[in-house]
């Protein structure tokens, strides 16, 4: 059995809160309180930084809560090894996800999985920045990008193919580039940081450096600036398949593409035995996205090379 003023700071850092804890043990927050701080003079240590606005656990904290969540999840697995129960993931399972993606191409999939582990509770965080794993409390991130991130357990869920289009209208107008050269006298349209490109083509690695056509931070707007007809866009293909499918865009260059280092991530927290819900909600991902993902084609059509 797990010292209660362990359970009780678990409680604490999962539910965020020192009252919402209270309510989840049906004890009063005075209660709680008074208890948090009899375990941080125990240890000689305090673990969470108390403001009126949040709450957030201190370094100590934080590692003494990623310590009692592998407890609790070995220990509820050996209490269901011993009863006979059957063992089944179950609990509140939180992930993070870059914004895109997340709405297009996990959202519209958690009914199933949810169906599938009627335990399990789901939070759904989206953003485009890289979450801390231990302050943002989550115990899954989908992450794109070369590097997933040190100290994490990776998980390589599928490449990410990034190809160059363009609008129908905007090609019309502007004409069609012939080379790599020929972006420098064309609308270049990339959110914040993500110029230069950086791509690879017949001959290697190649750089294409400019300004965005519109400055946005927001990589969202400048797909939709693409779509719109202002410009060139460096884009994935689980953004853009869609709209390359039904004609909206067109790949232009189709030889060169963003360099191939870049792919699709889960990541974790390292641990020995990581929860059933987050084994449970990877291997759910995997399954969606092999043994190609669905944005794949098996051609994309280029753009005409004349208008």
């Amino acid at each position: 059995m797990l010292d209660p003023d362990y359970a009780l700071f678990a409680a604490i850092a999962e539910e965020g809160g020192l009252s919402a804890a209270a309510r989840r043990l049906a004890i009063s927050p005075a209660m709680v309180s008074k208890r948090l701080v009899r375990l941080e003079a125990r240890l000689g240590a305090r673990l969470v930084h108390r403001t009126t606005r949040r709450l957030a656990l201190t370094p100590a904290g934080e590692c003494l809560f990623e310590d009692l969540r592998a407890i609790l999840s070995a220990l509820d697995d050996a209490e269901r090894r011993v009863t006979g129960a059957a063992v089944e993931a179950s609990g509140l399972l939180t992930v993070t996800a870059p914004t895109s993606f997340g709405r297009m191409h996990v959202a519209p999939h958690l009914g199933r999985f949810l169906d599938a582990y009627p335990l399990v509770t789901m939070r759904l965080d989206l953003s485009d920045e890289f979450a801390d794993l231990i302050e943002s409390r989550a115990d899954v991130a989908v992450r794109i990008a070369a590097d997933p991130g040190a100290g994490l357990t990776a998980h390589r869920l599928a490449t990410n193919r990034r190809i160059l289009c363009a609008s129908p209208a905007y090609l019309a107008r502007a004409g069609m580039p012939a080379s790599i050269a020929d972006l420098e006298h064309h609308r270049l349209l990339a959110a914040q940081g993500q110029l230069p490109w950086r791509l690879t083509g017949p001959r290697g690695g190649v750089n294409v450096d400019g300004t965005s056509h519109v400055r946005t931070n927001s990589s969202e707007v400048a797909r939709e600036l693409a779509l719109a007809g202002v410009g060139i866009a460096l884009r994935s293909l689980w953004d853009v398949s869609d709209a390359l499918a039904d004609g909206r865009l067109l790949q232009i260059l189709p030889a060169h593409e963003g360099l191939a280092d870049v792919a699709l991530f889960a990541v974790h927290l390292p641990q020995p035995r990581p929860p059933l819900a987050v084994t449970a909600f990877i291997a759910f991902l995997q399954h969606l996205y092999a043994p190609a993902p669905p944005w794949e084609r098996p051609a994309i059509a280029p753009a005409p090379q004349a208008f």
